[in-house]
C-alpha cells in the first residue's frame, strides 16, 4: 500500500514538472513571438540591406562584390544590364524607413508619417524593380548560364518581397500604436471623473 502511495506520488510529481516546462516553453515561445514582432521593423531593415547585397555577390560568381568591381559597375551602368541599383534601392529604402520610424513617436506611428513614407518608398522602389525586371530578362540576350540567372531572379523576388513586406509592417505597426492610443483614451476617460470627484 506505501508503496502504491509512493508510486502515486511521484507520478503526480512527474506530471506537475512537465506540465511546468510546457507551460515555460510556450510562455518562451510567446516572449520571442512579442518581441520579434515589436522588433520588426528593424529586422525588415536588417535583412533589406544585407540580403539583396549578398545575392548580387552571388550573381557575379565567381568575381566577388569589392570596391573593385563596385566601381567598374557605376563606371559602366547600363538601366537594362546593370543590377547594382537594386541593392543600392533596397539600402536607400531602408535608411528613410528606418529614420522616420525612429523620429516617430505613438501618435506618428499611428496615423503619420511612418505609415505614409514607408508607403511612398516601397511602392516607388516596387514600380522601379518591376520595370527594370521587365528590361533585364526581355532585352538582354547575354547567355549568363541557370546559376546567375537564378540569382539575378531571386535577386528580383527578394527586393520585390521585402519592399511589399515594408508597407506590411508599416501596417501592423500603425495598428498595434493605434490600439494602445485607444486603450490610453480610455484609460484616462476613465480615470478624469474620478480625479475631479477627488480634487474638487
Amino acid at each position: 500500500m506505501g508503496f502504491f502511495l509512493r508510486y502515486l506520488i511521484s507520478k503526480e510529481e512527474k506530471s506537475r514538472r512537465v506540465l511546468r516546462g510546457v507551460k515555460t516553453v510556450f510562455f518562451l515561445i510567446t516572449m520571442l513571438i512579442s518581441l520579434l514582432l515589436f522588433s520588426a521593423p528593424l529586422l525588415l531593415v536588417i535583412a533589406d540591406t544585407l540580403l539583396p547585397s549578398a545575392l548580387l555577390s552571388a550573381s557575379l560568381s565567381p568575381s566577388s562584390l569589392s570596391l573593385e568591381t563596385l566601381s567598374t559597375h557605376f563606371t559602366n551602368y547600363d538601366f537594362r544590364y546593370s543590377l547594382i541599383d537594386i541593392p543600392l534601392i533596397s539600402i536607400i529604402r531602408s535608411a528613410v524607413i528606418i529614420c522616420v520610424y525612429g523620429l516617430c513617436d505613438g501618435p506618428r506611428l499611428s496615423r503619420g508619417p511612418y505609415l505614409g513614407i514607408t508607403t511612398i518608398c516601397s511602392v516607388l522602389s516596387l514600380i522601379f524593380v518591376s520595370l527594370k525586371a521587365a528590361f533585364v530578362f526581355s532585352v538582354s540576350n547575354i547567355d549568363r548560364g541557370g546559376y546567375v540567372r537564378t540569382m539575378e531572379m531571386a535577386l528580383f523576388i527578394c527586393s520585390l518581397v521585402l519592399a511589399i513586406g515594408h508597407i506590411v509592417v508599416a501596417y501592423r505597426t500603425s495598428c498595434r500604436e493605434r490600439r494602445k492610443l485607444l486603450v490610453y483614451k480610455i484609460d484616462i476617460e476613465a480615470v478624469s471623473p474620478l480625479c475631479k470627484y477627488i480634487f474638487f
